[in-house]
């Protein structure tokens, strides 16, 4: 019985949860004099998105955001300085696997 249980609330979750933004975007920019408050600001009005994080220092940041135009994200950085350690994963594909 728990097996059935199971397989019904993955059909569940499978079928209603449907994410917005699809790419789990993230990356190191590199440089100097770089403004947090900027960057997110920037990324937070000009590209669509959820679940934004921007920290770091004048010369690391670290960002995290998901979206569905995760060029964009590193175009906008790559004016900043050396943009490295990209991670973009597709959370649609991760959460097939999960409810299979």
């Amino acid at each position: 019985m728990l097996l059935d249980d199971t397989a019904l609330l993955h059909k569940e979750v499978r079928e209603t949860e449907k994410l917005t933004y699809i790419y789990d975007t993230q990356m190191l920019v590199e440089g100097e004099n770089l403004s947090e408050e900027q960057i997110r600001e920037h990324l937070l009005h000009t590209l669509p998105g959820d679940c934004l994080l921007v920290v770091g220092d004048e010369r690391l940041l670290r960002v995290h955001f998901h979206t569905n135009e995760p060029w964009a994200v590193m175009k906008y950085l790559s004016q900043f300085g050396t943009v490295y350690d990209i991670t973009i994963e597709n959370m649609e594909k991760q959460q097939e696997e999960f409810v299979k």
